[in-house]
């Protein structure tokens, strides 16, 4: 079995008792491996999975976990997380503004607030990217065209006497 499958059974087999805790633990290891990110934002995160895992000293299906949330901000080929095993090296080149937009996207506090930021994007270009992020929920509902109105299929009927007509 793969990583990314224990990674999936691990989040599908949280019930009531263990969701707190198994959030918790996972919240503990983004801010941990994010913190080191950001303070070396010139270095690419790389290695065999295996050694990152010791390295920062988490749980190895945490870590896929990690790798499942940031593998949208990389700036090359998503990777194929089917596919990681332990030997796997990986070399994350991460486009930190899309990092920080897909954050925002997550809802993650916790993440987007890290003083570490600080050195990373300046507070404007924060600023700008929530700004992107909340005009990218922004829902535009066309207006619908009134009884009289011409139809919208282009007949030059009015509306109610053409696509409008009730069945």
């Amino acid at each position: 079995m793969s990583l990314f499958n224990d990674w999936n059974d691990l989040l599908e087999g949280q019930n009531k008792g263990t969701v707190d805790a198994f959030w918790d633990e996972y919240s503990a290891t983004e801010i941990k491996i994010y913190k080191h990110i950001l303070t070396h934002k010139d270095e690419h995160l790389k290695g065999k999975v295996d050694d990152l895992v010791e390295f920062f000293g988490v749980d190895k299906v945490i870590f896929v976990g990690f790798l499942d949330g940031i593998n949208t901000s990389l700036n090359t080929e998503p990777m194929d997380l089917k596919k990681i095993t332990l030997d796997s090296e990986i070399d994350l080149d991460i486009d930190f503004e899309k990092l920080y937009f897909n954050m925002h996207k997550a809802d993650a506090d916790y993440l987007y607030s890290l003083e570490e930021w600080d050195v990373v994007l300046p507070i404007e270009r924060r600023e700008e990217i929530y700004n992107e992020y909340r005009r990218s929920r922004t829902v535009r509902v066309e207006k619908k065209p009134g009884r009289n109105d011409p139809c919208p299929c282009g007949s030059g009927k009015k509306y109610k006497n053409c696509c409008g007509k009730r069945a």
